[in-house]
């Protein structure tokens, strides 16, 4: 019965962060009811505190319950099997809290048409795309919970996940949240509500990618630091590796 539940439980958990994650492609894309330039329902100061209310505690719950100290903390009120399905979970709930109670703020920075509408829109796809392909080059059923749960139901030992250094992973560090900061910014109307979520987002994920480059370091020392020194972190071709020193193919677990 416990592996019935855990199977459940980490399915339902990944479907619930699909949809929601399928529906913050939509709300940034302004393609739902209420999207992120929608109509302003409320006055513009009460709309900023909302927001940023919003997208800071969305910012601490997912820093705090990704480091490796909560993550210990977490497996004492859960199974081991279930901590990633949680972490999903919860991080989804605030993601949800975020689109749904957002609060639109008025006023065009830039609202444009035609053909540099239409290479936004593509670099706003494109950044999706990146985002998401970027989650299967390391591993992303591990990544969000399904592959603990379904080990755990085979009666297999759990194994660590490992990072392999592959596709955009050989040109930038974080992919991923490059592919987020593309999808937020290359839109075609930018709003002043659209353009503060962008400067949240951009702001977290600078101080999330700190954090999590300190929890690897720690865990994985030499190779990550290798790694660091050859690869940027979210542009190409800041710098590039030594010349005498080959890239390894296998380097960090995944966070």
């Amino acid at each position: 019965m416990k592996k019935v539940f855990a199977v459940l439980y980490g399915v339902a958990s990944y479907a619930t962060f699909l949809a929601i994650f399928l529906y913050l492609i939509a709300f940034v894309a302004n393609l739902v009811p209420q999207p992120i330039s929608g109509t302003p329902r409320v006055p513009v100061l009460a709309a900023a505190a909302i927001d940023l209310a919003l997208v800071t505690l969305f910012g601490m719950q997912h820093s705090i319950m990704a480091r490796s100290g909560f993550k210990r903390w977490l497996t004492k009120l859960v199974p081991v099997h279930l901590e990633r399905s949680t972490y999903v979970l919860v991080s989804t709930a605030f993601v949800a809290a975020v689109v749904f109670a957002w609060q639109p703020i008025g006023g065009d920075v830039w609202n444009l048409t035609g053909v540099p509408a239409m290479i936004l829109a593509a670099l706003s796809a494109l950044g999706w795309t990146l985002l998401l392909t970027s989650t299967f080059l390391t591993d992303h059923f591990a990544l969000f919970g399904l592959r603990q749960v379904f080990t755990y139901a085979a009666g297999r030992p759990a194994a660590p996940v490992v990072f392999r250094e592959r596709g955009s992973y050989r040109v930038i560090r974080h992919p991923m949240m490059l592919g987020f900061l593309v999808a937020f910014w290359a839109t075609p109307l930018m709003t002043v509500g659209h353009l503060l979520f962008a400067v949240l987002m951009t702001a977290y994920i600078l101080v999330g990618i700190y954090f999590e480059e300190r929890d690897l370091s720690r865990a994985h020392g030499p190779a990550y630091a290798d790694y660091r020194e050859r690869v940027p972190m979210l542009l190409p071709g800041l710098h590039t590796a030594p010349q005498d020193r080959a890239p390894a193919s296998n380097r960090v677990a995944a966070n």
